[in-house]
């Protein structure tokens, strides 16, 4: 039997009793359904069957009563039957509670707060009026309240509930804080908990790589924890929030209006929504007005299969969103039930009746509706219409040809939850029914009388019920109050028709491993575009290989810039955060992307420059083995024995060996190439220089002599004449007769000139041992340098990025430098013996010789240096060989060229007497050579002597 509750009069009670203890303080409007008549337990229902309370007036002249509701809502009335259907259903079974009628008390709650706490205490009373803290009148113990719609009304009532610890079985409320049971200890609930669905979004949302997310939450504890969960997982994993927005519980145009204008704006190409339907529509309808589309919609269960959403024409805002849905089944007979309907049995079937085919049952209204539309449209109201008016309700209309969301049973989940929190309950009872006295759950094994329980005792049950539900024979059972995360993954589709249809495309388990929780059939997604590709939805391209990530000041890091690695640097991955540094020995490719082997370069021997510098080295040697065997067949010849024969093979021999060793610098360096290279060089030229110095330290000595002798020749030279003309003009004076007058010259004494001690003190024996001491010096210095700090190979991978030069390390800087500085020496100081010696002249000017190619081997060390310096890789050792042959080739051209000459060219000359000094220059200079200075004192006084005799 079904009654309005605010028709029923007051359950009887003691008027004495109300006087005096009861006073009532405000009338409850509640609507709903109630049979407790004759019933053994009674199970409490809450169902939002309104979207709304209508406004109230705010009179405060009368008894205050609570306000009405308004804006019927279909699909939630479908849930309030599926509960009597259910209950219907398990009164009809006798497996289960076969002794026991249930009887129910169904409240409207509304969707408000208000409605649901006044429907919680109405309940508890158990009178039409509430009194708060007593259970007024006899009848039916309470079971258990299933209820109360959303997640703020089910807190709500759960904290009222827990204060008397009353069962609540929860078919919608999956808001994560009921978990808490502190705070609600006897929450319950057959819908999954909010945390498993924002995991399972998270899920989803990194799956596709979306990085730039927008949020939308509704006005509640529903919304406002579940996206806290999902923002939380998603930016722990890199996901940014591109927006977070707030829908308003009281409808707000402005705020709709702001929201929308925010989707338009942002870039965010991906939406998540955790909404309930009613407060999702207004935003959806302004979307649908403003044309947003190339958006994909990423729905919670309350609202992803929600006819109130899904509307003619949303199809264009909403197609290809996907969305998770708790499971779905079919329930046999409940279609029947709900078509069955009779629109007379009570004022909530009327208003549902009378609201889904736009007509009044009420006779007396549909005619004052007819008159005032007679009125309004200036006529008069016919005949035919008194008797039967328009817009009135014949109670035969069909619903199934209406095609409601109410009798729309393909998508029974909310549906469904609401089925097994029924049974649920049931089956609590009947385990408390049949339980064996001495076996009991509570004190001494008692059990609880199933006419007479305390909410307390059901709660024992209910927590540790395990049953499986009819027709799809799916065990449930609770953990802490929740069931398992179990959900279906929708997506809606756009059929041919234009018109939205669900297809389930995945499915997502909780209690799964991590890996095995989410499957989906990505070829089975229709996105927004009708394409099978999934969108992008990204604040910044990704940084492909090659680049790294460089976070924008003030912004989100999803927000980044693609910064290519550097030289040497690679990212091997998409989204790098930095930059890897290849080891020393590699070298990043062109696109950064990759090491690669750098390349090993030294002065091959096989390359082209390789071979020309060997040919180079081994002409230069042959050329100076060429000129020994010169001097050796011409040993006995004036020329080669004018200067010491021993000395100009020393210096050939130091020739040969830097032209040998600059070979030793090519190929590939090795501990005794580098060692040898080095060393053979210093020593090389070395011997070179100190020969060379031992020739020109004669020729300077010799010189300085021969200027003496010059000097004082032409003293007395002077000195005579003048004694001459005093003499002559002396007699010219007295006799005016001119004497002949013989002046010996004073010279005589200086007639040998070279025999004088100061002449020939620097002997060849001399001259062998500079050269030798010179040499022994360095070669001291060079066998230190080997000892302590010997020059090694290394791998140079500074000098060049790509490229490891083998090369060899000197071991030690100060060494080389002094080692080489004191070559340098040697060529200074026999730079300067040679160019003092320089004017000493006869046929062949070997001072001259030697200084100039002391020059051309200063101008080539010079000049080695700043090209040394600015190459890179082998070409230093190539510089370094070409200096090297450059000064051997200047030397060896320069001092024994013209000695080949004439031994080769001119052997006519190669006489005693073209050893001697030329006649004397007309500004009376008197200069010589090193050929023949031996007789150049003899000369020279003879020379004065004839030119005394000439005055």
């Amino acid at each position: 039997m079904q009654l309005p509750i605010n028709r029923r009069p007051v359950a009887d009670y003691p008027q004495q009793l109300t006087e005096s203890t009861c006073k009532l303080k405000a009338k409850f409007n509640l609507s709903g359904y109630k049979d407790v008549d004759k019933k053994k337990v009674v199970v409490g229902g809450m169902f939002p069957v309104h979207k709304r309370t209508s406004s109230s007036d705010g009179n405060t002249s009368r008894l205050p009563v609570s306000s009405g509701c308004e804006g019927f809502n279909f699909r939630t009335f479908r849930w309030t039957q599926t509960m009597l259907f259910a209950i219907n259903e398990i009164n009809g079974r006798t497996e289960l509670l076969p002794n026991t009628d249930l009887g129910y008390v169904i409240y409207d709650s509304c969707f408000t707060i208000s409605k649901a706490v006044e429907g919680t205490l109405t309940y508890l009373t158990g009178q039409d009026e509430a009194v708060p803290n007593y259970r007024c009148g006899g009848g039916a113990p309470l079971a258990a309240l299933v209820g109360a719609g959303g997640s703020d009304l089910s807190i709500a009532t759960a904290r009222i509930l827990g204060l008397y610890h009353f069962p609540q079985v929860s078919y919608s409320s999956t808001c994560s804080a009921l978990e808490n049971k502190f705070q609600f200890p006897t929450f319950l609930r057959t819908i999954p908990n909010d945390k498993h669905q924002s995991t399972a979004i998270a899920q989803l949302v990194l799956r596709f790589g979306w990085t730039w997310v927008g949020t939308i939450a509704a006005d509640d504890d529903y919304g406002k924890y579940a996206i806290k969960d999902f923002t939380e997982q998603v930016e722990n994993a890199g996901v940014c929030i591109a927006f977070s927005e707030v829908l308003p519980k009281v409808s707000s145009p402005e705020d709709i209006q702001r929201i929308v204008q925010t989707i338009v704006e942002d870039t965010a190409k991906i939406i998540v929504v955790f909404s309930s339907d009613v407060d999702l529509s207004p935003l959806i309808q302004e979307l649908l007005q403003h044309n947003v589309t190339n958006r994909t919609w990423i729905a919670s269960e309350a609202w992803v299969t929600s006819a109130l959403i899904n509307r003619p024409g949303v199809n264009t805002v909403l197609g290809g969103t996907l969305g998770f849905g708790v499971k779905r089944a079919d329930i046999p007979g409940l279609e029947r039930h709900l078509l069955d309907m009779d629109p007379y049995a009570d004022p909530l079937t009327e208003e549902f009746w009378e609201t889904l085919f736009n007509c009044t049952l009420n006779y007396s209204k549909a005619v004052r509706q007819a008159r005032q539309r007679a009125v309004e449209g200036n006529a008069t109201m016919p005949r035919a219409v008194r008797g039967v008016p328009d817009g009135l309700c014949t109670g035969e209309e069909s619903i199934a040809l209406l095609g409601n969301t109410y009798s729309d049973v393909s998508q029974l989940r909310i549906t469904y939850s609401v089925y097994k929190a029924v049974y649920a309950v049931a089956n609590a009872l009947h385990n408390l029914e049949h339980c064996e006295d001495g076996q009991g759950p509570f004190v001494g094994g008692s059990c609880a009388n199933i006419s007479n329980f305390e909410p307390w005792q059901l709660m024992y049950y209910l927590k540790n019920v395990r049953f499986k539900v009819p027709h799809t024979d799916e065990e449930v059972y609770f953990e802490e109050g929740d069931v398992e995360g179990v959900y279906d993954i929708i997506n809606w589709q756009v059929d041919g028709n234009g018109e939205i249809s669900y297809v389930t495309v995945g499915n997502y388990n909780g209690s799964a491993a991590p890996e095995d929780r989410m499957t989906l059939r990505n070829d089975s997604i229709m996105w927004n575009d009708e394409g099978t590709e999934p969108p992008r939805s990204v604040c910044s391209e990704n940084c492909q290989p090659g680049t790294r990530k460089g976070i924008r000041q003030g912004e989100p890091v999803c927000c980044f810039d693609c910064i290519p690695c550097a030289d040497g640097e690679i990212s091997n991955a998409t989204n790098a955060r930095a930059c890897i540094l290849c080891t020393y020995d590699e070298w990043s490719n062109e696109a950064h992307d990759a090491c690669l082997p750098k390349i090993i370069e030294f002065l091959a021997f096989g390359e082209p420059l390789g071979i020309t510098l060997i040919a180079i080295s081994a002409f230069g040697a042959l050329t100076t083995i060429a000129v020994g065997v010169v001097l050796l067949v011409n040993l006995g010849t004036p020329l080669v024995k004018a200067n010491d024969a021993l000395l100009s093979f020393s210096l050939l021999l130091s020739l040969v060996v830097t032209f040998l060793c600059s070979i030793v610098f090519l190929g590939e360096p090795q501990h005794w190439s580098c060692m040898t290279s080095q060393v053979g060089l210093a020593l090389g030229f070395a011997l070179c220089l100190s020969s060379i110095m031992g020739k020109t330290v004669v020729l300077m000595l010799r010189a300085r002599v021969l200027k003496a002798a010059r000097l004082r020749a032409k003293a007395a030279a002077k000195a005579a004449k003048e004694a001459a003309e005093s003499a002559r003009e002396a007699a010219e004076s007295a006799n005016n007769i001119i004497p002949d007058i013989i002046v010996t010259s004073s010279l005589n004494t200086d007639t040998n000139t070279c025999s004088d001690p100061e002449a020939d003190r620097i002997t060849c024996g001399h001259q062998r041992a500079i050269a030798a001491v010179a040499t022994l010096i360095q070669a001291v210095a060079c066998t230190v340098w080997l000892i302590i700090l010997p020059p090694h190979p290394v791998e140079n991978t500074s000098t060049q990025n790509i490229k490891i030069i083998l090369e060899c390390d000197e071991g030690s800087v100060i060494f080389i430098c002094c080692i080489f500085g004191y070559d340098m020496i040697l060529a200074l100081l026999a730079f300067v013996f040679a160019f003092i010696a320089r004017k000493l002249e006869d046929h062949f000017g070997e001072a001259k010789s030697v200084t100039f190619g002391m020059l051309v081997f200063f101008i080539v060390w010079i000049s080695f240096v700043p090209a040394y310096l600015s190459t890179r890789g082998k070409f230093m050792v190539a510089v370094q060989i070409f200096a090297i042959l450059a000064s051997s080739f200047g030397l060896l051209t320069c001092i024994f060229l013209p000695k080949c000459y004439v031994l080769l060219l001119k052997p006519e000359q190669n006489r005693e007497d073209m050893m001697k000094p030329r006649a004397k220059p007309r500004d009376g200079a008197y200069t010589g050579t090193s050929a023949s200075l031996a007789t150049a004192g003899t000369q020279l006084n003879n020379s004065i002597a004839s030119t005394a005799i000439d005055d």
